[in-house]
Parts: structure tokens; C-alpha cells; sequence
């Protein structure tokens, strides 16, 4: 059996003791990750800029994990009840990141409550090479 590696990111880290995926042999399985803003540690009060910062932790998980977004299998995401059929935001991050329609990743949305000004949070499941 393969062994597990935890995959940790600059910029952001959970509060509790685990990392920001795991990886086994060619699959990789994240946490959480929240639009919070890596330099600052804040939440942005727009929902754009916090799916720009959810992506951008997936750009940067998938390449710590030795991958690329073209790796992600299936990405989950909540939004904040308030914003569930608010699409508009997700669906530009998500046509910037997956460009191609004949590739990309399936795709899970759903409404979730949150605590302080969380608006967004995304876990993935990847193949890696």
C-alpha cells in the first residue's frame, strides 16, 4: 500500500491540526479551502474576491502537490445560502481555471452556513501523474 503524504500551502493553514490535503500513491484529497486572503489572513467581503482566493489556493495546493488543475477530478463547492444561486462569480473563476469545456473537472454546488464572513469553501479529489 502507498504511504500518505500531508500537503501543506504557504498562505494558508487550518486552524486545527491537519493539513491541506493528503495525498495517496496518484490521489490527492483536500480539506477545506476558504476564499481567505493569503497576505492579509482576512475574508473579503465580495464573493468574487473570495472565490479568486479559493482558486488561487487550489492553483497552489495542486502544484505543492505535484500537480496542475488539469489533476482535478471533481471539485465541491459551498457557498453561503445567501449566494447559493448567485453564480455568476464561481462560474467566471471556473471557466478562467478550466477554460476548456470538453475538459473539465465534475462539479458539486451547494448552500451551506458559515461562521464570520465565510462566503465559500472547496475540496477537491485529483489523480495526479
Amino acid at each position: 500500500m502507498a504511504s500518505r503524504q500531508s500537503i501543506h500551502i504557504d498562505g494558508f493553514a487550518h486552524a486545527n491540526p491537519v493539513p491541506a490535503a493528503s495525498r495517496i500513491g496518484p490521489f490527492l484529497f483536500s480539506g477545506v479551502l476558504t476564499g481567505r486572503d493569503p497576505q492579509t489572513k482576512e475574508m473579503p467581503a465580495s464573493l468574487d474576491a473570495q472565490v479568486a482566493n479559493a482558486f488561487a489556493h487550489v492553483r497552489e495546493l495542486m502544484a505543492a502537490a505535484g500537480g496542475s488543475v488539469d489533476d482535478v477530478a471533481k471539485l465541491t463547492v459551498w457557498l453561503r445560502a445567501e449566494d447559493y444561486r448567485d453564480r455568476e462569480a464561481l462560474n467566471a473563476h471556473w471557466q478562467e481555471m478550466f477554460p476548456d469545456a470538453a475538459s473539465r473537472p465534475a462539479r458539486q454546488v451547494m448552500a451551506a452556513t458559515f461562521d464570520g464572513a465565510t462566503r465559500i469553501q472547496v475540496d477537491l479529489v485529483a489523480v495526479l501523474p
